[in-house]
């Protein structure tokens, strides 16, 4: 059974298969999604900090220059998508503080702002009594930390909506179905056939399956992206207005080596998070992941045992080998992928937005997604087709 024919055909409704399919169809293509729940995926559970300075890790120095570019591009974004939907996405330009509990937390932090400084970012170097000036919650323990004024935020729910009526408005099709198999014709990508047999055809087929992405039946073994599910475990609280404002930033900790944050919402909602598990496609919310979450925070702001706990959720980022996107031609002519984005995803999405329409469009990949195509895994591809 066919239902018809698109220019690009996108497997996947995350925030990332929203924005290329909106991006796309702006574009002048025809662009339909393929997914049973679009605005899903891991978004559901991401905190939305917009940290390219705070998320900085050793060894991504080149992935540090993609999270910049899309930050510079978030304001931008985020206006014309709630231009065009009326949709609030709690975008806020409030900062980030960064703290250290206790002197081994505070050296490694020390060592994190010399690599910022090393890579031209911006961030103040605070004594403990100036972090609790800013934010008074703070427990009297905190030893350091550093203001980044430049991290923003984003409510990744409230984004991940208005990207499907973005989408619905400038003509994007919604096929609410599995994409069960990648369907092939004479070495081409083709289309998908859906879990209800469905066969959707396009000249073009872009994989933003997030962690399933490396999954999909149909792809050849060799070009399978090499993602993998991280799990992610995160907690909501309600800041009651007695106890607003309880914090006034996003506030990330090292503690014991460790890694917690605290996000606070316009609405009042508190998102904590988050663990990292390495543990396949369990997305099982854990006594022992509640814990840790809960103590690690308690350590960090001790007023948080105090506000109601509203959800628990688990999700799966999609892991690459080096942490960074798979953006570009798969190696299988038609297939495009844009996966793997792993903890920037929601920082990402501008950026990526922009690059795979321009791709689809012209077939040209931009400068700066050039270091993260697909190809740079050839060696792990060709091991796994072993």
């Amino acid at each position: 059974m066919s239902s018809g024919t698109s220019d690009v055909l996108v497997i996947g409704g995350g925030v990332i298969g929203l924005v290329t399919a909106w991006r796309a169809a702006q574009r002048g293509l025809a662009t339909a999604v393929v997914d049973p729940e679009p605005g899903g995926g891991a978004a559901r559970v991401a905190a939305g900090m917009l940290a390219a300075v705070t998320e900085l890790h050793y060894g991504e120095e080149t992935l540090l220059a993609l999270n910049l570019e899309s930050a510079r591009r978030y304001p931008g974004f985020a206006a014309e998508v709630t231009e065009l939907t009326g949709h609030d996405l709690g975008y806020r330009r409030c900062g980030t503080l960064q703290v250290a509990l206790d002197a081994d937390d505070r050296a490694h932090l020390r060592e994190l702002h010399a690599l910022q400084e090393r890579c031209g970012l911006e961030s103040e170097w605070l004594s403990g009594r100036e972090c609790r000036r800013l934010e008074p919650m703070l427990s009297p323990v905190v030893r350091g930390g550093l203001r980044v004024d430049g991290d923003h935020q984003i409510d990744p729910r409230r984004l991940a909506a208005a990207l499907v009526v973005a989408c619905e408005r400038s003509g994007v099709v919604f096929h609410r179905a599995w994409a069960e198999r990648l369907d092939v014709v004479r070495g081409r990508a083709a289309g998908v056939t859906t879990a209800d047999g469905t066969e959707l055809r396009a000249g073009q087929v872009v994989l933003a399956a997030g962690s399933l992405s490396g999954r999909l039946a149909g792809v050849p073994e060799a070009l399978l992206p090499p993602v993998r599910p991280v799990k992610g475990q995160v907690l909501r609280l309600a800041v009651p207005r007695a106890y607003a404002p309880f914090l006034s930033r996003t506030v990330r900790a090292i503690v014991r080596g460790g890694h917690v944050y605290l996000v606070p919402r316009e609405n009042g909602e508190l998102v904590v998070g988050a663990t990292s598990e390495e543990l396949g496609w369990d997305t099982t919310v854990t006594a022992g992941g509640v814990y840790e979450l809960l103590r690690d925070a308690h350590e960090l702001v001790p007023g948080i045992t105090e506000l109601p706990l509203t959800e628990t959720r688990a999700g799966l980022r999609p892991g690459s080998p080096d942490n960074a996107p798979l953006l570009g031609p798969s190696g299988l002519e038609g297939l495009v992928l844009a996966t793997g984005h792993y903890r920037n995803g929601v920082l990402l999405t501008p950026v990526t937005g922009d690059v795979l329409a321009r791709l689809l469009a012209d077939g040209e990949l931009p400068e700066e997604a050039r270091p993260f195509t697909p190809q740079r895994f050839g060696a792990v591809l060709q091991e796994q087709s072993v």
